[in-house]
């Protein structure tokens, strides 16, 4: 399955809306992939911090670095990996779980958007794919992941921050690991990396 990956931008931004508006990710409608941006709990209805969150976005497909990839199969959009300079995620500095573990600069890729129809597939896995090869070329020496680590399968809809064995198989190594079912993990995009 040869999936083309994109960075989004703003010609992109229907085939983006077209992603989170399908079956199973309703999860994505909700947070339009801000959660981590917001350093606040934001106010007003559900309703209009959604249109917040999906103008907030939209916004940012104008930016550079842009706030993530699409992923096409055939034409059509599948897949949708959000990542970013750490530094552009200012909920993660006071994270629980994805609280720095030191002062390297690294990019955090904290989002997988996969259609339920789309699943099971390898997407998620291709998305990761170019997310470490784009980071890599925006001059990126560390990328930072939160996966899901549980014996047993959850659901498909929370496990937008990717699984554990996905993020193995692609080479990131655990670095920390402060609760049980989440550990931070790192790929080292510059060779002899010694932070790894």
């Amino acid at each position: 399955m040869p999936i083309e990956i994109h960075p989004l931008s703003p010609e992109r931004w229907d085939d983006l809306e077209t992603l989170f508006a399908a079956k199973g990710c309703s999860v994505a409608r909700g947070c339009w992939c801000m959660y981590y941006r917001e350093s606040g709990s934001g106010s007003g209805d559900e309703a209009s911090r959604r249109t917040h969150r999906r103008d907030a976005l939209r916004a940012l497909a104008e930016a550079d670095p842009p706030p993530g990839l699409i992923g096409y199969e055939d034409g059509r959009p599948v897949g949708w990996v959000a990542l970013a300079p750490r530094e552009q995620y200012p909920r993660l500095r006071r994270s629980p779980v994805a609280r720095p573990v030191d002062d390297q600069p690294v990019w955090s890729v904290v989002c997988f958007v996969v259609p339920g129809p789309e699943r099971h597939r390898g997407v998620a896995s291709a998305m990761l794919r170019g997310a470490i090869d784009f980071a890599r070329a925006r001059g990126a020496t560390l990328l930072e992941a939160y996966p899901i680590d549980k014996a047993e399968p959850s659901a498909d809809d929370g496990m937008w921050n990717g699984a554990v064995s996905m993020y193995t198989k692609a080479g990131f190594t655990e670095v920390a690991r402060r609760r049980p079912q989440r550990p931070v993990m790192r790929l080292a995009l510059v060779d002899g990396d010694p932070s790894t």
